[in-house]
C-alpha cells in the first residue's frame, strides 16, 4: 500500500457466486434476534481454544490455517496446518497485503469457533477449536465476491465481500457452524471488479461493542458506512454514510468506553469517533499522525492500541485518557524498531488477556511476538519463520488466544 496515492488517483482480493447464489444462501436461513445473540454457547458445543495463535496462509492453490502453541512466555511452537477447503485470493496491485483488510481470520470465544475467509472461492470456513486442534470443518458461501473480513457479535457473524458492488451477509453461529441469515444481505454500492483493486476495496467490517451497529470502512470513497442492526439481527436497508475524518479509512477498533478508532492509510493517522444509535458519527479526536508510512491495521490491548505501518515495517503504540484523547506511546511513533526478519508489517492480533501482541510480516514471511508492558512498551519474545511470504499472494489474517 506504499504506492497508495498513485492507486487512489485511479479511484479505482475469490470466486464469484452471482445473484442467484446470494438468494439461495439467504433463503436457506432462519431468523435470529440480537437478544438471543447474547445467550450462552450452543448446547453440546464445548470447544475452546487454549494458548494458541492461528495464521491464515491465504495460499492461492489452497488456503490453510497455520497453528502455533503459545508458551507461557509468549514463544510460539508450530503444530501443523489445516486446509480450509477453499482458495486464497490476491487483490489487484496489492503491494504487501493480499486481502487488503483487517478481520479476515476471527476466533469467537463464545462458540469456540475459528472463522476464515476464502477470497478466491467466495466462501467462509468454520472450524471448531479444541486446545490447538481444528476439527469439524464447514464451508459455506459468503454471499458475494471476494470475502475479506468477518465480524462477530454474540450468535451473529457477518461477512464483508469486497468484490463487485461489495456486500455484507449475515449468518447465525450454531453448534454445527454457520447458517445464512435470511434477509440480511446488503449491498455496499461500490464499483469494483470481482477481484477488486486493493485501494478501492472496503477495509473492514466490525460490530460496535453493544452489537447495535455494523460498521464498514471504504477506502477510495473515504467514507465510514454504518448499518444500525435491528432486534432480529438484520441490518437496516441502507447504510448511514459518514465522511471519514482522515484519508483512506481502513481498520476499526474500539476503546473500553465504546468509542471507535479508525486507522487511516493516506497519512498514517488515527481518528476517534462516537457512534450514535442512528448510525451517525461524532468526531471525538481529529486525525492523529504517527510519523510512519501507510498505517492500515489497528488493535487494542487493554488501555493501549497498536498499529501496523506496512510502508515503514514498524508498529506504533497509542494510549488514551479517560476522555478518549489519543496520544503516541513513543515520540517517534515506533513502539518496536524494524528488523531484517520483520519486513512488510501487516495484520496484528492480541491475546485475550492483553499480555502479548503478534504481528504478521508479509514480505519476510514471519510472525513476531511481543510482550506488552505496563507502560505500553513492546518486548520481542519470539519470531517464527517459514510462513507464506508475499509474492503472487501471501499470508494475511491472524488470531491469538
Amino acid at each position: 500500500m506504499s504506492r497508495h496515492n498513485r492507486r487512489r488517483s485511479s479511484r479505482r482480493r475469490r470466486l464469484t457466486i452471482g445473484a442467484a447464489g446470494v438468494l439461495a444462501a439467504a433463503a436457506a436461513a432462519t431468523s435470529v434476534t440480537v437478544a438471543s445473540a447474547r445467550e450462552t454457547r450452543p448446547r453440546g458445543d464445548t470447544a475452546k481454544a487454549d494458548h494458541a495463535v492461528f495464521v491464515q496462509g491465504d495460499e492461492l492453490d489452497g488456503n490453510t490455517i497455520h497453528v502455533f502453541k503459545r508458551g507461557r512466555g509468549g514463544e510460539l511452537t508450530a503444530l501443523g496446518r489445516y486446509a480450509t477447503g477453499g482458495r486464497g485470493g490476491d487483490q489487484v496491485d496489492a503491494p504487501t497485503d493480499s486481502l487488503a483488510s483487517q478481520g479476515s481470520l476471527v476466533y469467537d470465544d463464545r462458540s469456540g469457533r475459528l472463522l476464515a475467509v476464502n477470497a478466491g472461492s467466495g466462501t467462509v470456513t468454520s472450524f471448531r477449536v479444541r486446545g490447538q486442534k481444528l476439527t469439524d470443518r464447514q464451508v459455506v458461501r459468503s454471499g458475494g465476491d471476494f470475502p475479506s473480513s468477518i465480524a462477530v457479535s454474540g450468535r451473529l457473524a457477518y461477512v464483508m465481500n469486497a468484490g463487485g458492488a461489495g456486500s455484507v451477509q449475515g449468518f447465525r453461529i450454531t453448534a454445527k457452524g454457520l447458517a445464512p441469515l435470511r434477509g440480511s444481505h446488503r449491498s455496499l454500492g461500490l464499483d469494483n471488479k470481482k477481484v477488486p483493486l486493493f485501494s478501492s476495496s472496503p477495509g473492514q467490517l466490525a460490530f460496535t461493542p453493544d452489537g447495535g451497529q455494523l460498521v464498514v470502512t471504504t477506502k477510495s470513497a473515504n467514507t465510514i458506512e454504518v448499518f444500525p442492526v435491528r432486534h432480529d439481527g438484520r441490518p437496516s436497508r441502507r447504510a448511514v454514510v459518514n465522511d471519514s475524518a482522515g484519508g483512506v479509512p481502513f481498520a476499526i477498533t474500539f476503546d473500553r468506553a465504546g468509542r471507535m478508532l479508525v486507522a487511516e492509510a493516506e497519512d498514517s493517522t488515527v481518528s476517534t469517533y462516537k457512534v450514535r444509535t442512528d448510525g451517525t458519527l461524532d468526531v471525538v479526536q481529529k486525525p492523529l499522525p504517527n510519523g510512519q508510512k501507510t498505517l492500515c491495521w489497528l488493535e487494542r490491548a487493554g488501555d493501549f492500541f497498536y498499529g501496523g505501518n506496512t510502508g515503514s515495517s514498524t508498529v506504533t503504540g497509542y494510549r488514551t485518557d479517560r476522555h478518549g484523547r489519543l496520544a503516541l506511546t513513543t515520540g517517534g511513533g515506533v513502539a518496536t524498531p524494524p528488523s531484517a526478519m520483520s519486513q512488510g508489517v501487516i495484520d496484528l492480533a492480541v491475546t485475550k488477556d492483553d499480555s502479548f501482541l503478534y504481528v504478521q510480516n508479509a514480505t519476510s514471511g514471519t510472525v513476531d511476538g511481543f510482550r506488552v508492558g505496563g507502560n505500553g512498551s513492546l518486548t520481542k519474545v519470539t519470531t517464527v519463520t517459514g510462513l507464506p511470504s508475499f509474492a503472487e499472494s501471501g499470508m494475511e489474517g491472524i488470531a491469538a488466544v
